[in-house]
């Protein structure tokens, strides 16, 4: 929404239509997580109706382990379509909970895998008599499709390592981004024992069904990751007009192309782009458009923090473009008519400096910064606080500037209405939940706290 159409609506409808988009949000949640938990019990009721009964410790086992086999399946086919980039799902569900999601699906897959591994193996060994090591390997060199079963979990469990935490902040974001494509191929390699080993799927209609199931998510990478970016491209031919240095490790790269009014960015949002330049056109990274689109051209503030966005310093004008988006529900719906205080650390303040400037109402922004000189955009602004009588803070660990504690009760000193507030959050991981910590004993419920994950 730009700024004049948000000054010529009517508080009132401004807070109804806000309700109204929270509402089909909340909607749209819980109609996906029930499609997922009934997709989830449909599975079960595969073993079940398969299933006469259950006789002694390897029967258990067993059973167990088939249980374990199908969820894990139907759990590679969640993952994927949470990782095809579903504009519906992204616009209502939102990205930083389908990040979570796709997270959390994977941990799940995980865990299923090997309980399915563990579970086959053990209860084979019972019915056969022989120790669990002997077992595994009878059962991976002479089960049709078990070689490649095995190499699909050895690919999940690299996924998982360079996943965790530690090994994540190790990692450049393009290295973490390519590794983390291996989870296609473990699906794919997966899938054809599933078919030949599973019991349940010598009835036709299972095994369609499951086929319809994986080519339905295949569709859906297909379309939105694969022809998406490629139909964008030919529409509008994006192309770099200028490269503007805002600090010394961060600079400004302008867009422009044909028909942009057409991509309906919106405040608050991001683009998975890629710079069709040597030695960047390989890898899309995400950046949030940091000026409020006007239709003619896109802009983005990036800070040199890896290979790709160092390098976008030296991109010259002229040079093409592809981009994929816009996403992330960060936008002025998720505030519902209500006011909103927006919290950014570094060069987070991409996205949120231009919700300051659309947001209705009186928004308070406080940006945290490690030097004054990282407090970028400050001069833009600073001319919207002006312009709209609004506040913007600043927190630099400087001595030249002042540092605000991240706690609840500077936060209550800052802005006494925190409580009654939506809150927008950007920034490094850690400074994110600390940030939501505080708001949380400052007394903003969860749902009313919103921030955006990049990493999916």
């Amino acid at each position: 929404m730009s700024t004049e159409v948000a000054r010529t609506v009517r508080p009132g409808g401004r807070r109804r239509a806000g309700r109204a988009s929270a509402r089909s949000a909340t909607v749209m949640v819980i109609a996906v997580q029930a499609a997922i938990w009934a997709g989830a019990t449909a599975v079960l009721a595969l073993w079940w109706v398969d299933t006469a009964s259950v006789v002694g410790p390897a029967g258990w086992l067993t059973g167990a382990g088939r249980i374990t086999g199908l969820l894990a399946g139907y759990a590679c086919a969640v993952l994927v379509v949470l990782m095809a980039r579903v504009p519906l799902l992204d616009r209502t569900v939102g990205t930083d909970r389908m990040a979570r999601w796709h997270a959390a699906a994977g941990r799940y897959t995980i865990g299923l895998t090997l309980a399915h591994a563990v579970l086959i193996v053990e209860g084979y060994a019972l019915v056969g008599r022989t120790d669990p090591v002997t077992e595994s390997v009878r059962v991976v060199l002479h089960y049709p499709d078990m070689l490649k079963a095995t190499a699909a979990l050895l690919l999940l469990l690299l996924t998982a390592v360079v996943s965790a935490r530690a090994a994540r902040r190790r990692l450049s974001h393009e290295t973490w981004f390519y590794l983390h494509l291996v989870t296609y191929a473990a699906v794919f390699l997966a899938f054809g024992h599933q078919l030949t080993n599973g019991a349940e799927f010598d009835r036709p209609a299972v095994r369609v069904g499951w086929y319809v199931l994986y080519a339905g998510a295949a569709a859906l990478v297909v379309r939105y990751r694969l022809l998406a970016p490629v139909l964008l491209a030919r529409r509008h031919r994006l192309r770099v007009s200028e490269v503007r240095r805002e600090a010394p490790d961060v600079v400004s790269v302008v867009v422009t192309g044909e028909r942009l009014d057409e991509l309906t960015v919106r405040p608050g949002q991001f683009l998975r782009w890629r710079f069709l330049a040597p030695g960047l056109w390989w890898t899309a990274s995400p950046y949030s458009v940091s000026a409020v689109p006007d239709g003619r051209s896109l802009r983005i503030t990036v800070k040199a923090l890896g290979g790709h966005s160092a390098a976008l310093a030296r991109v010259r004008p002229g040079t093409l473009v592809s981009a994929e988006g816009p996403y992330g529900a960060l936008t002025p719906d998720r505030a519902a008519g209500r006011p909103a205080l927006l919290l950014a650390a570094g060069v987070g303040i991409t996205p949120l400096r231009v919700l300051f400037e659309t947001l209705p109402g009186d928004p308070v922004l406080i940006h945290w910064a490690r030097r004054p000189e990282d407090l970028v955009l400050r001069h833009e602004i600073d001319a919207i606080a002006v312009r709209r009588n609004a506040r913007a803070l600043y927190s630099v660990g400087h001595p030249a500037g002042y540092r605000l504690p991240l706690d609840a009760a500077t936060l209550r000193g800052l802005v006494p209405d925190v409580a009654g507030r939506v809150c927008y959050l950007c920034g490094p991981p850690g400074w994110a939940a600390a940030a939501e910590a505080a708001l949380r004993e400052a007394g903003v419920p969860a749902r009313r706290i919103h921030q955006e994950s990049f990493t999916w």
